[in-house]
């Protein structure tokens, strides 16, 4: 038994007192040993409690700790999966962009070609065109074609086709090389974890929209010179052909107005570039092939000068002769002409006499077909054989005094189905048309 220690005094200590029998017995317990002891059974039931709450609720700390772990393991893949999905969305766009721009080159490649083959077909024309005199004033030097293309043609002919442009050379794909533009390949697009391939510049963009507008610009250019060649070539024949009406050269070419055109109305927007091309190559081949047969109709007159340079000493028609000093009739014109001065043919024909002729002297005669034929007289010399096919401004001889003459000077006829015309009109006929020719 113990007795409780007053408020502000020394505790006593506690005895406990076990009597069994005769035997007594008595422990005598501090105040610290109780303490101690008391503490000791709180401790054994607070470990009991929680062991008893673990084994209790342990699947359910376990779940839940396994259920937080599968939370961050699903939210990094989530994370995972939405860089992954984006690596897939920028690769993709950069294989558009690469298709975009491989689409673009094949494009330009193939206009190139067009564009060269076009000039290859075009340029036969235009010399074609130049030999007839045909635009020299209407059409610029500088809007020439580009050149066809060659087998390893070097830098300069490529720079002709797409002037200052180094998009387009034989040993590098056009567009790639001078950019610095890196195709992407499917083994890389498929790489989802490895770096991206880089983006294509925003520069070749711009250079592609360059060389398409050159091309443009050289294509326009061509169809535009086509037209021009083909109106200059009309504006030619019709300007040979009234020259010829006016001259009163029994010309059977009939002028043709540009606006005397006819045909379904097909709008400009429906038709292709080659198919414009095609239609201005016949329209030039056509304008100079009715170029040429005007000219080969007026040029079959005998309208070139038999004596250039020389001065006329009589003209045709009524005068006193010169020896018997009474009024003749004059069947052409004399040239005051030294003695070997060369005569030459005024158009194409046959020569049908060559040799001495009464009066004439020596005298050449040339059949121009369409019941024309040309006379030389008085010559000095003669350089052709008859049955000879002479050409406009062939030397048929030289001038001289010989048959009926007072003096070297050329005896110049023609005659229309056998009646002496006056070379005056096709000797002004040549001069208008000399112009235009």
């Amino acid at each position: 038994m113990g007795q409780s220690a007053v408020f502000g005094r020394r505790q006593q200590p506690h005895m406990i007192v076990i009597a069994q029998g005769d035997r007594i017995r008595h422990f005598t317990i501090r105040p610290w040993v109780v303490a101690l002891g008391a503490s000791l059974l709180l401790a054994i039931a607070a470990g009991y409690l929680i062991a008893t709450g673990y084994l209790i609720m342990r699947d359910d700390l376990i779940n839940a700790a396994v259920l937080r772990q599968a939370r961050v393991q699903h939210a990094y893949e989530d994370r995972i999966a939405s860089l992954r999905a984006q690596v897939d969305r920028i690769t993709s766009h950069r294989l558009l962009d690469q298709q975009f721009m491989e689409n673009k080159i094949a494009e330009l490649a193939t206009r190139q070609s067009a564009l060269a083959e076009r000039s290859g077909a075009l340029a036969p024309l235009l010399e074609r065109a130049r030999g007839r005199g045909v635009g020299d004033q209407q059409v610029p030097a500088d809007a020439l074609p580009v050149p066809a293309l060659r087998p390893g043609a070097d830098q300069a002919a490529l720079e002709t086709i797409v002037p200052a442009n180094p998009l387009l050379t034989p040993s590098a794909p056009p567009v790639q090389a001078a950019l610095g533009y890196a195709p992407i390949t499917r083994s890389v697009a498929s790489a989802k974890t490895d770096r991206l391939p880089p983006a294509v510049p925003a520069d070749p963009l711009a250079a592609l929209s360059d060389v398409t507008m050159t091309l443009n610009e050289i294509e326009t250019a061509q169809l535009e010179q086509l037209g021009a060649l083909a109106r200059a070539a009309h504006s030619q024949r019709n300007a040979i052909i009234a020259a010829a009406r006016e001259s009163g050269l029994p010309i059977r070419s009939e002028t043709t107005p540009l606006e005397a055109v006819g045909g379904p109305f097909v709008p400009i927007g429906d038709m292709t570039a080659d198919e414009s091309f095609e239609t201005g190559i016949e329209a030039l081949q056509t304008a100079l092939d009715a170029l040429e047969r005007t000219k080969s109709e007026v040029t079959a007159f005998p309208i070139a000068h038999p004596a250039p340079g020389q001065r006329i000493t009589s003209g045709f028609g009524p005068r006193r002769d010169p020896i018997l000093g009474r009024s003749a009739f004059h069947a052409g014109i004399d040239f005051r002409a030294p003695t070997g001065t060369p005569i030459r043919a005024p158009a194409t024909g046959k020569v049908i006499r060559a040799g001495r002729s009464g009066g004439y002297g020596k005298m050449v005669e040339i059949d121009h077909g369409n019941g024309l034929k040309t006379r030389f007289a008085h010559l000095s010399r003669i350089q052709v054989r008859v049955g000879a096919e002479v050409s406009a401004g062939q030397r048929i001889g030289a001038s001289g005094n010989t048959g009926r003459s007072t003096g070297p000077h050329l005896h110049y006829e023609i005659r229309a189905n056998g009646r002496a015309v006056n070379p005056m009109r096709y000797l002004k006929a040549g001069t208008r048309i000399g112009n235009h020719l």
